[in-house]
């Protein structure tokens, strides 16, 4: 635990899952960082360690950002935050992780996620994503789930991990995780790819969704819902003058009423490309 900052004191934990999410490439829409820290939020979630940044990011590309507090300058380096919830009525103990995908010593810090796992006797651990796919905005958000334990994919009906070729952080700390025989689970959402950079809410109500299928929780999603059909709106709106843009929404809805997106073999393939491109 070389670079993990404690902030308070170690707590009491029974039997928790880690949850992890990252801003960065992996993270389209912000649905995924989004949905970890609406978790986190939602359940009151105490933030008790952080990873120190100082060795695994590049400043001159992911900058820290200065501002002021009553007049106080004050940096905020980027976050790798842990949050303890731990509530009677929730079937397990959750630790939530907020980050940022490192640009640096990727083993070293993937050594420091093992270490809380180890330190708190994690036995499942669910990382968050989110990617641009070829999906219409005015159709539920397809969530794809995969894992490499066969236990775990017959229980919770998972695909089966089978991708190859660049990967992320991500897919990093997976391998880890399964090398040390820990269980491990990954959840993608997906974002239309003609509205790539706006924030969607709607693939963050997808993944907390389907999260809450499998932890068996109900996680409070209101206000989540309310900003969906905020969303809808806006992008009906947005292309509503674009014949072009109307016409291939239509093929996509199209696609998505004659399949089951949840297991369709596109999806994957969506899944898989989309990391492949993200690393070239």
């Amino acid at each position: 635990m070389e670079h993990i900052q404690w902030v308070a004191d170690r707590p009491e934990l029974e039997d928790p899952i880690l949850v992890l999410a990252f801003e960065g490439w992996n993270d389209a829409g912000d649905a995924a960082s989004t949905a970890a820290s609406h978790l986190r939020d939602r359940f009151g979630g105490e933030v008790f360690a952080g990873i120190d940044a100082e060795v695994f990011y590049d400043f001159t590309t992911n900058r820290p950002l200065l501002r002021l507090e009553s007049g106080t300058r004050i940096i905020d380096w980027p976050e790798n935050s842990f949050a303890a919830i731990s509530q009677p009525d929730l079937p397990r103990d959750l630790i939530v992780m907020v980050g940022h995908e490192p640009q640096l010593r990727w083993r070293t810090y993937t050594e420091q996620i093992l270490s809380i796992v180890e330190e708190f006797d994690v036995d499942l651990v669910v990382t968050l994503g989110a990617l641009i796919a070829d999906v219409a905005h005015s159709r539920p958000t397809p969530v794809y789930a995969s894992g490499h334990d066969p236990k775990l994919i017959a229980e919770l009906d998972l695909e089966p991990s089978s991708y190859e070729g660049p990967t992320g952080i991500v897919g990093v700390i997976h391998e880890a995780l399964q090398s040390q025989g820990y269980g491990s689970i990954s959840l993608w959402g997906t974002v239309p790819s003609y509205v790539p950079h706006a924030t969607s809410p709607k693939a963050t109500l997808a993944l907390i969704n389907r999260l809450s299928q499998l932890l068996r929780m109900t996680i409070p999603t209101t206000a989540l819902e309310i900003a969906a059909a905020a969303y809808e709106r806006q992008i009906n709106d947005l292309v509503d003058d674009d014949d072009d843009t109307k016409a291939y929404i239509a093929q996509l809805e199209e696609q998505y009423d004659s399949i089951n997106p949840e297991s369709s073999e596109e999806l994957i393939k969506e899944v898989e490309q989309f990391l492949r491109d993200s690393n070239e």
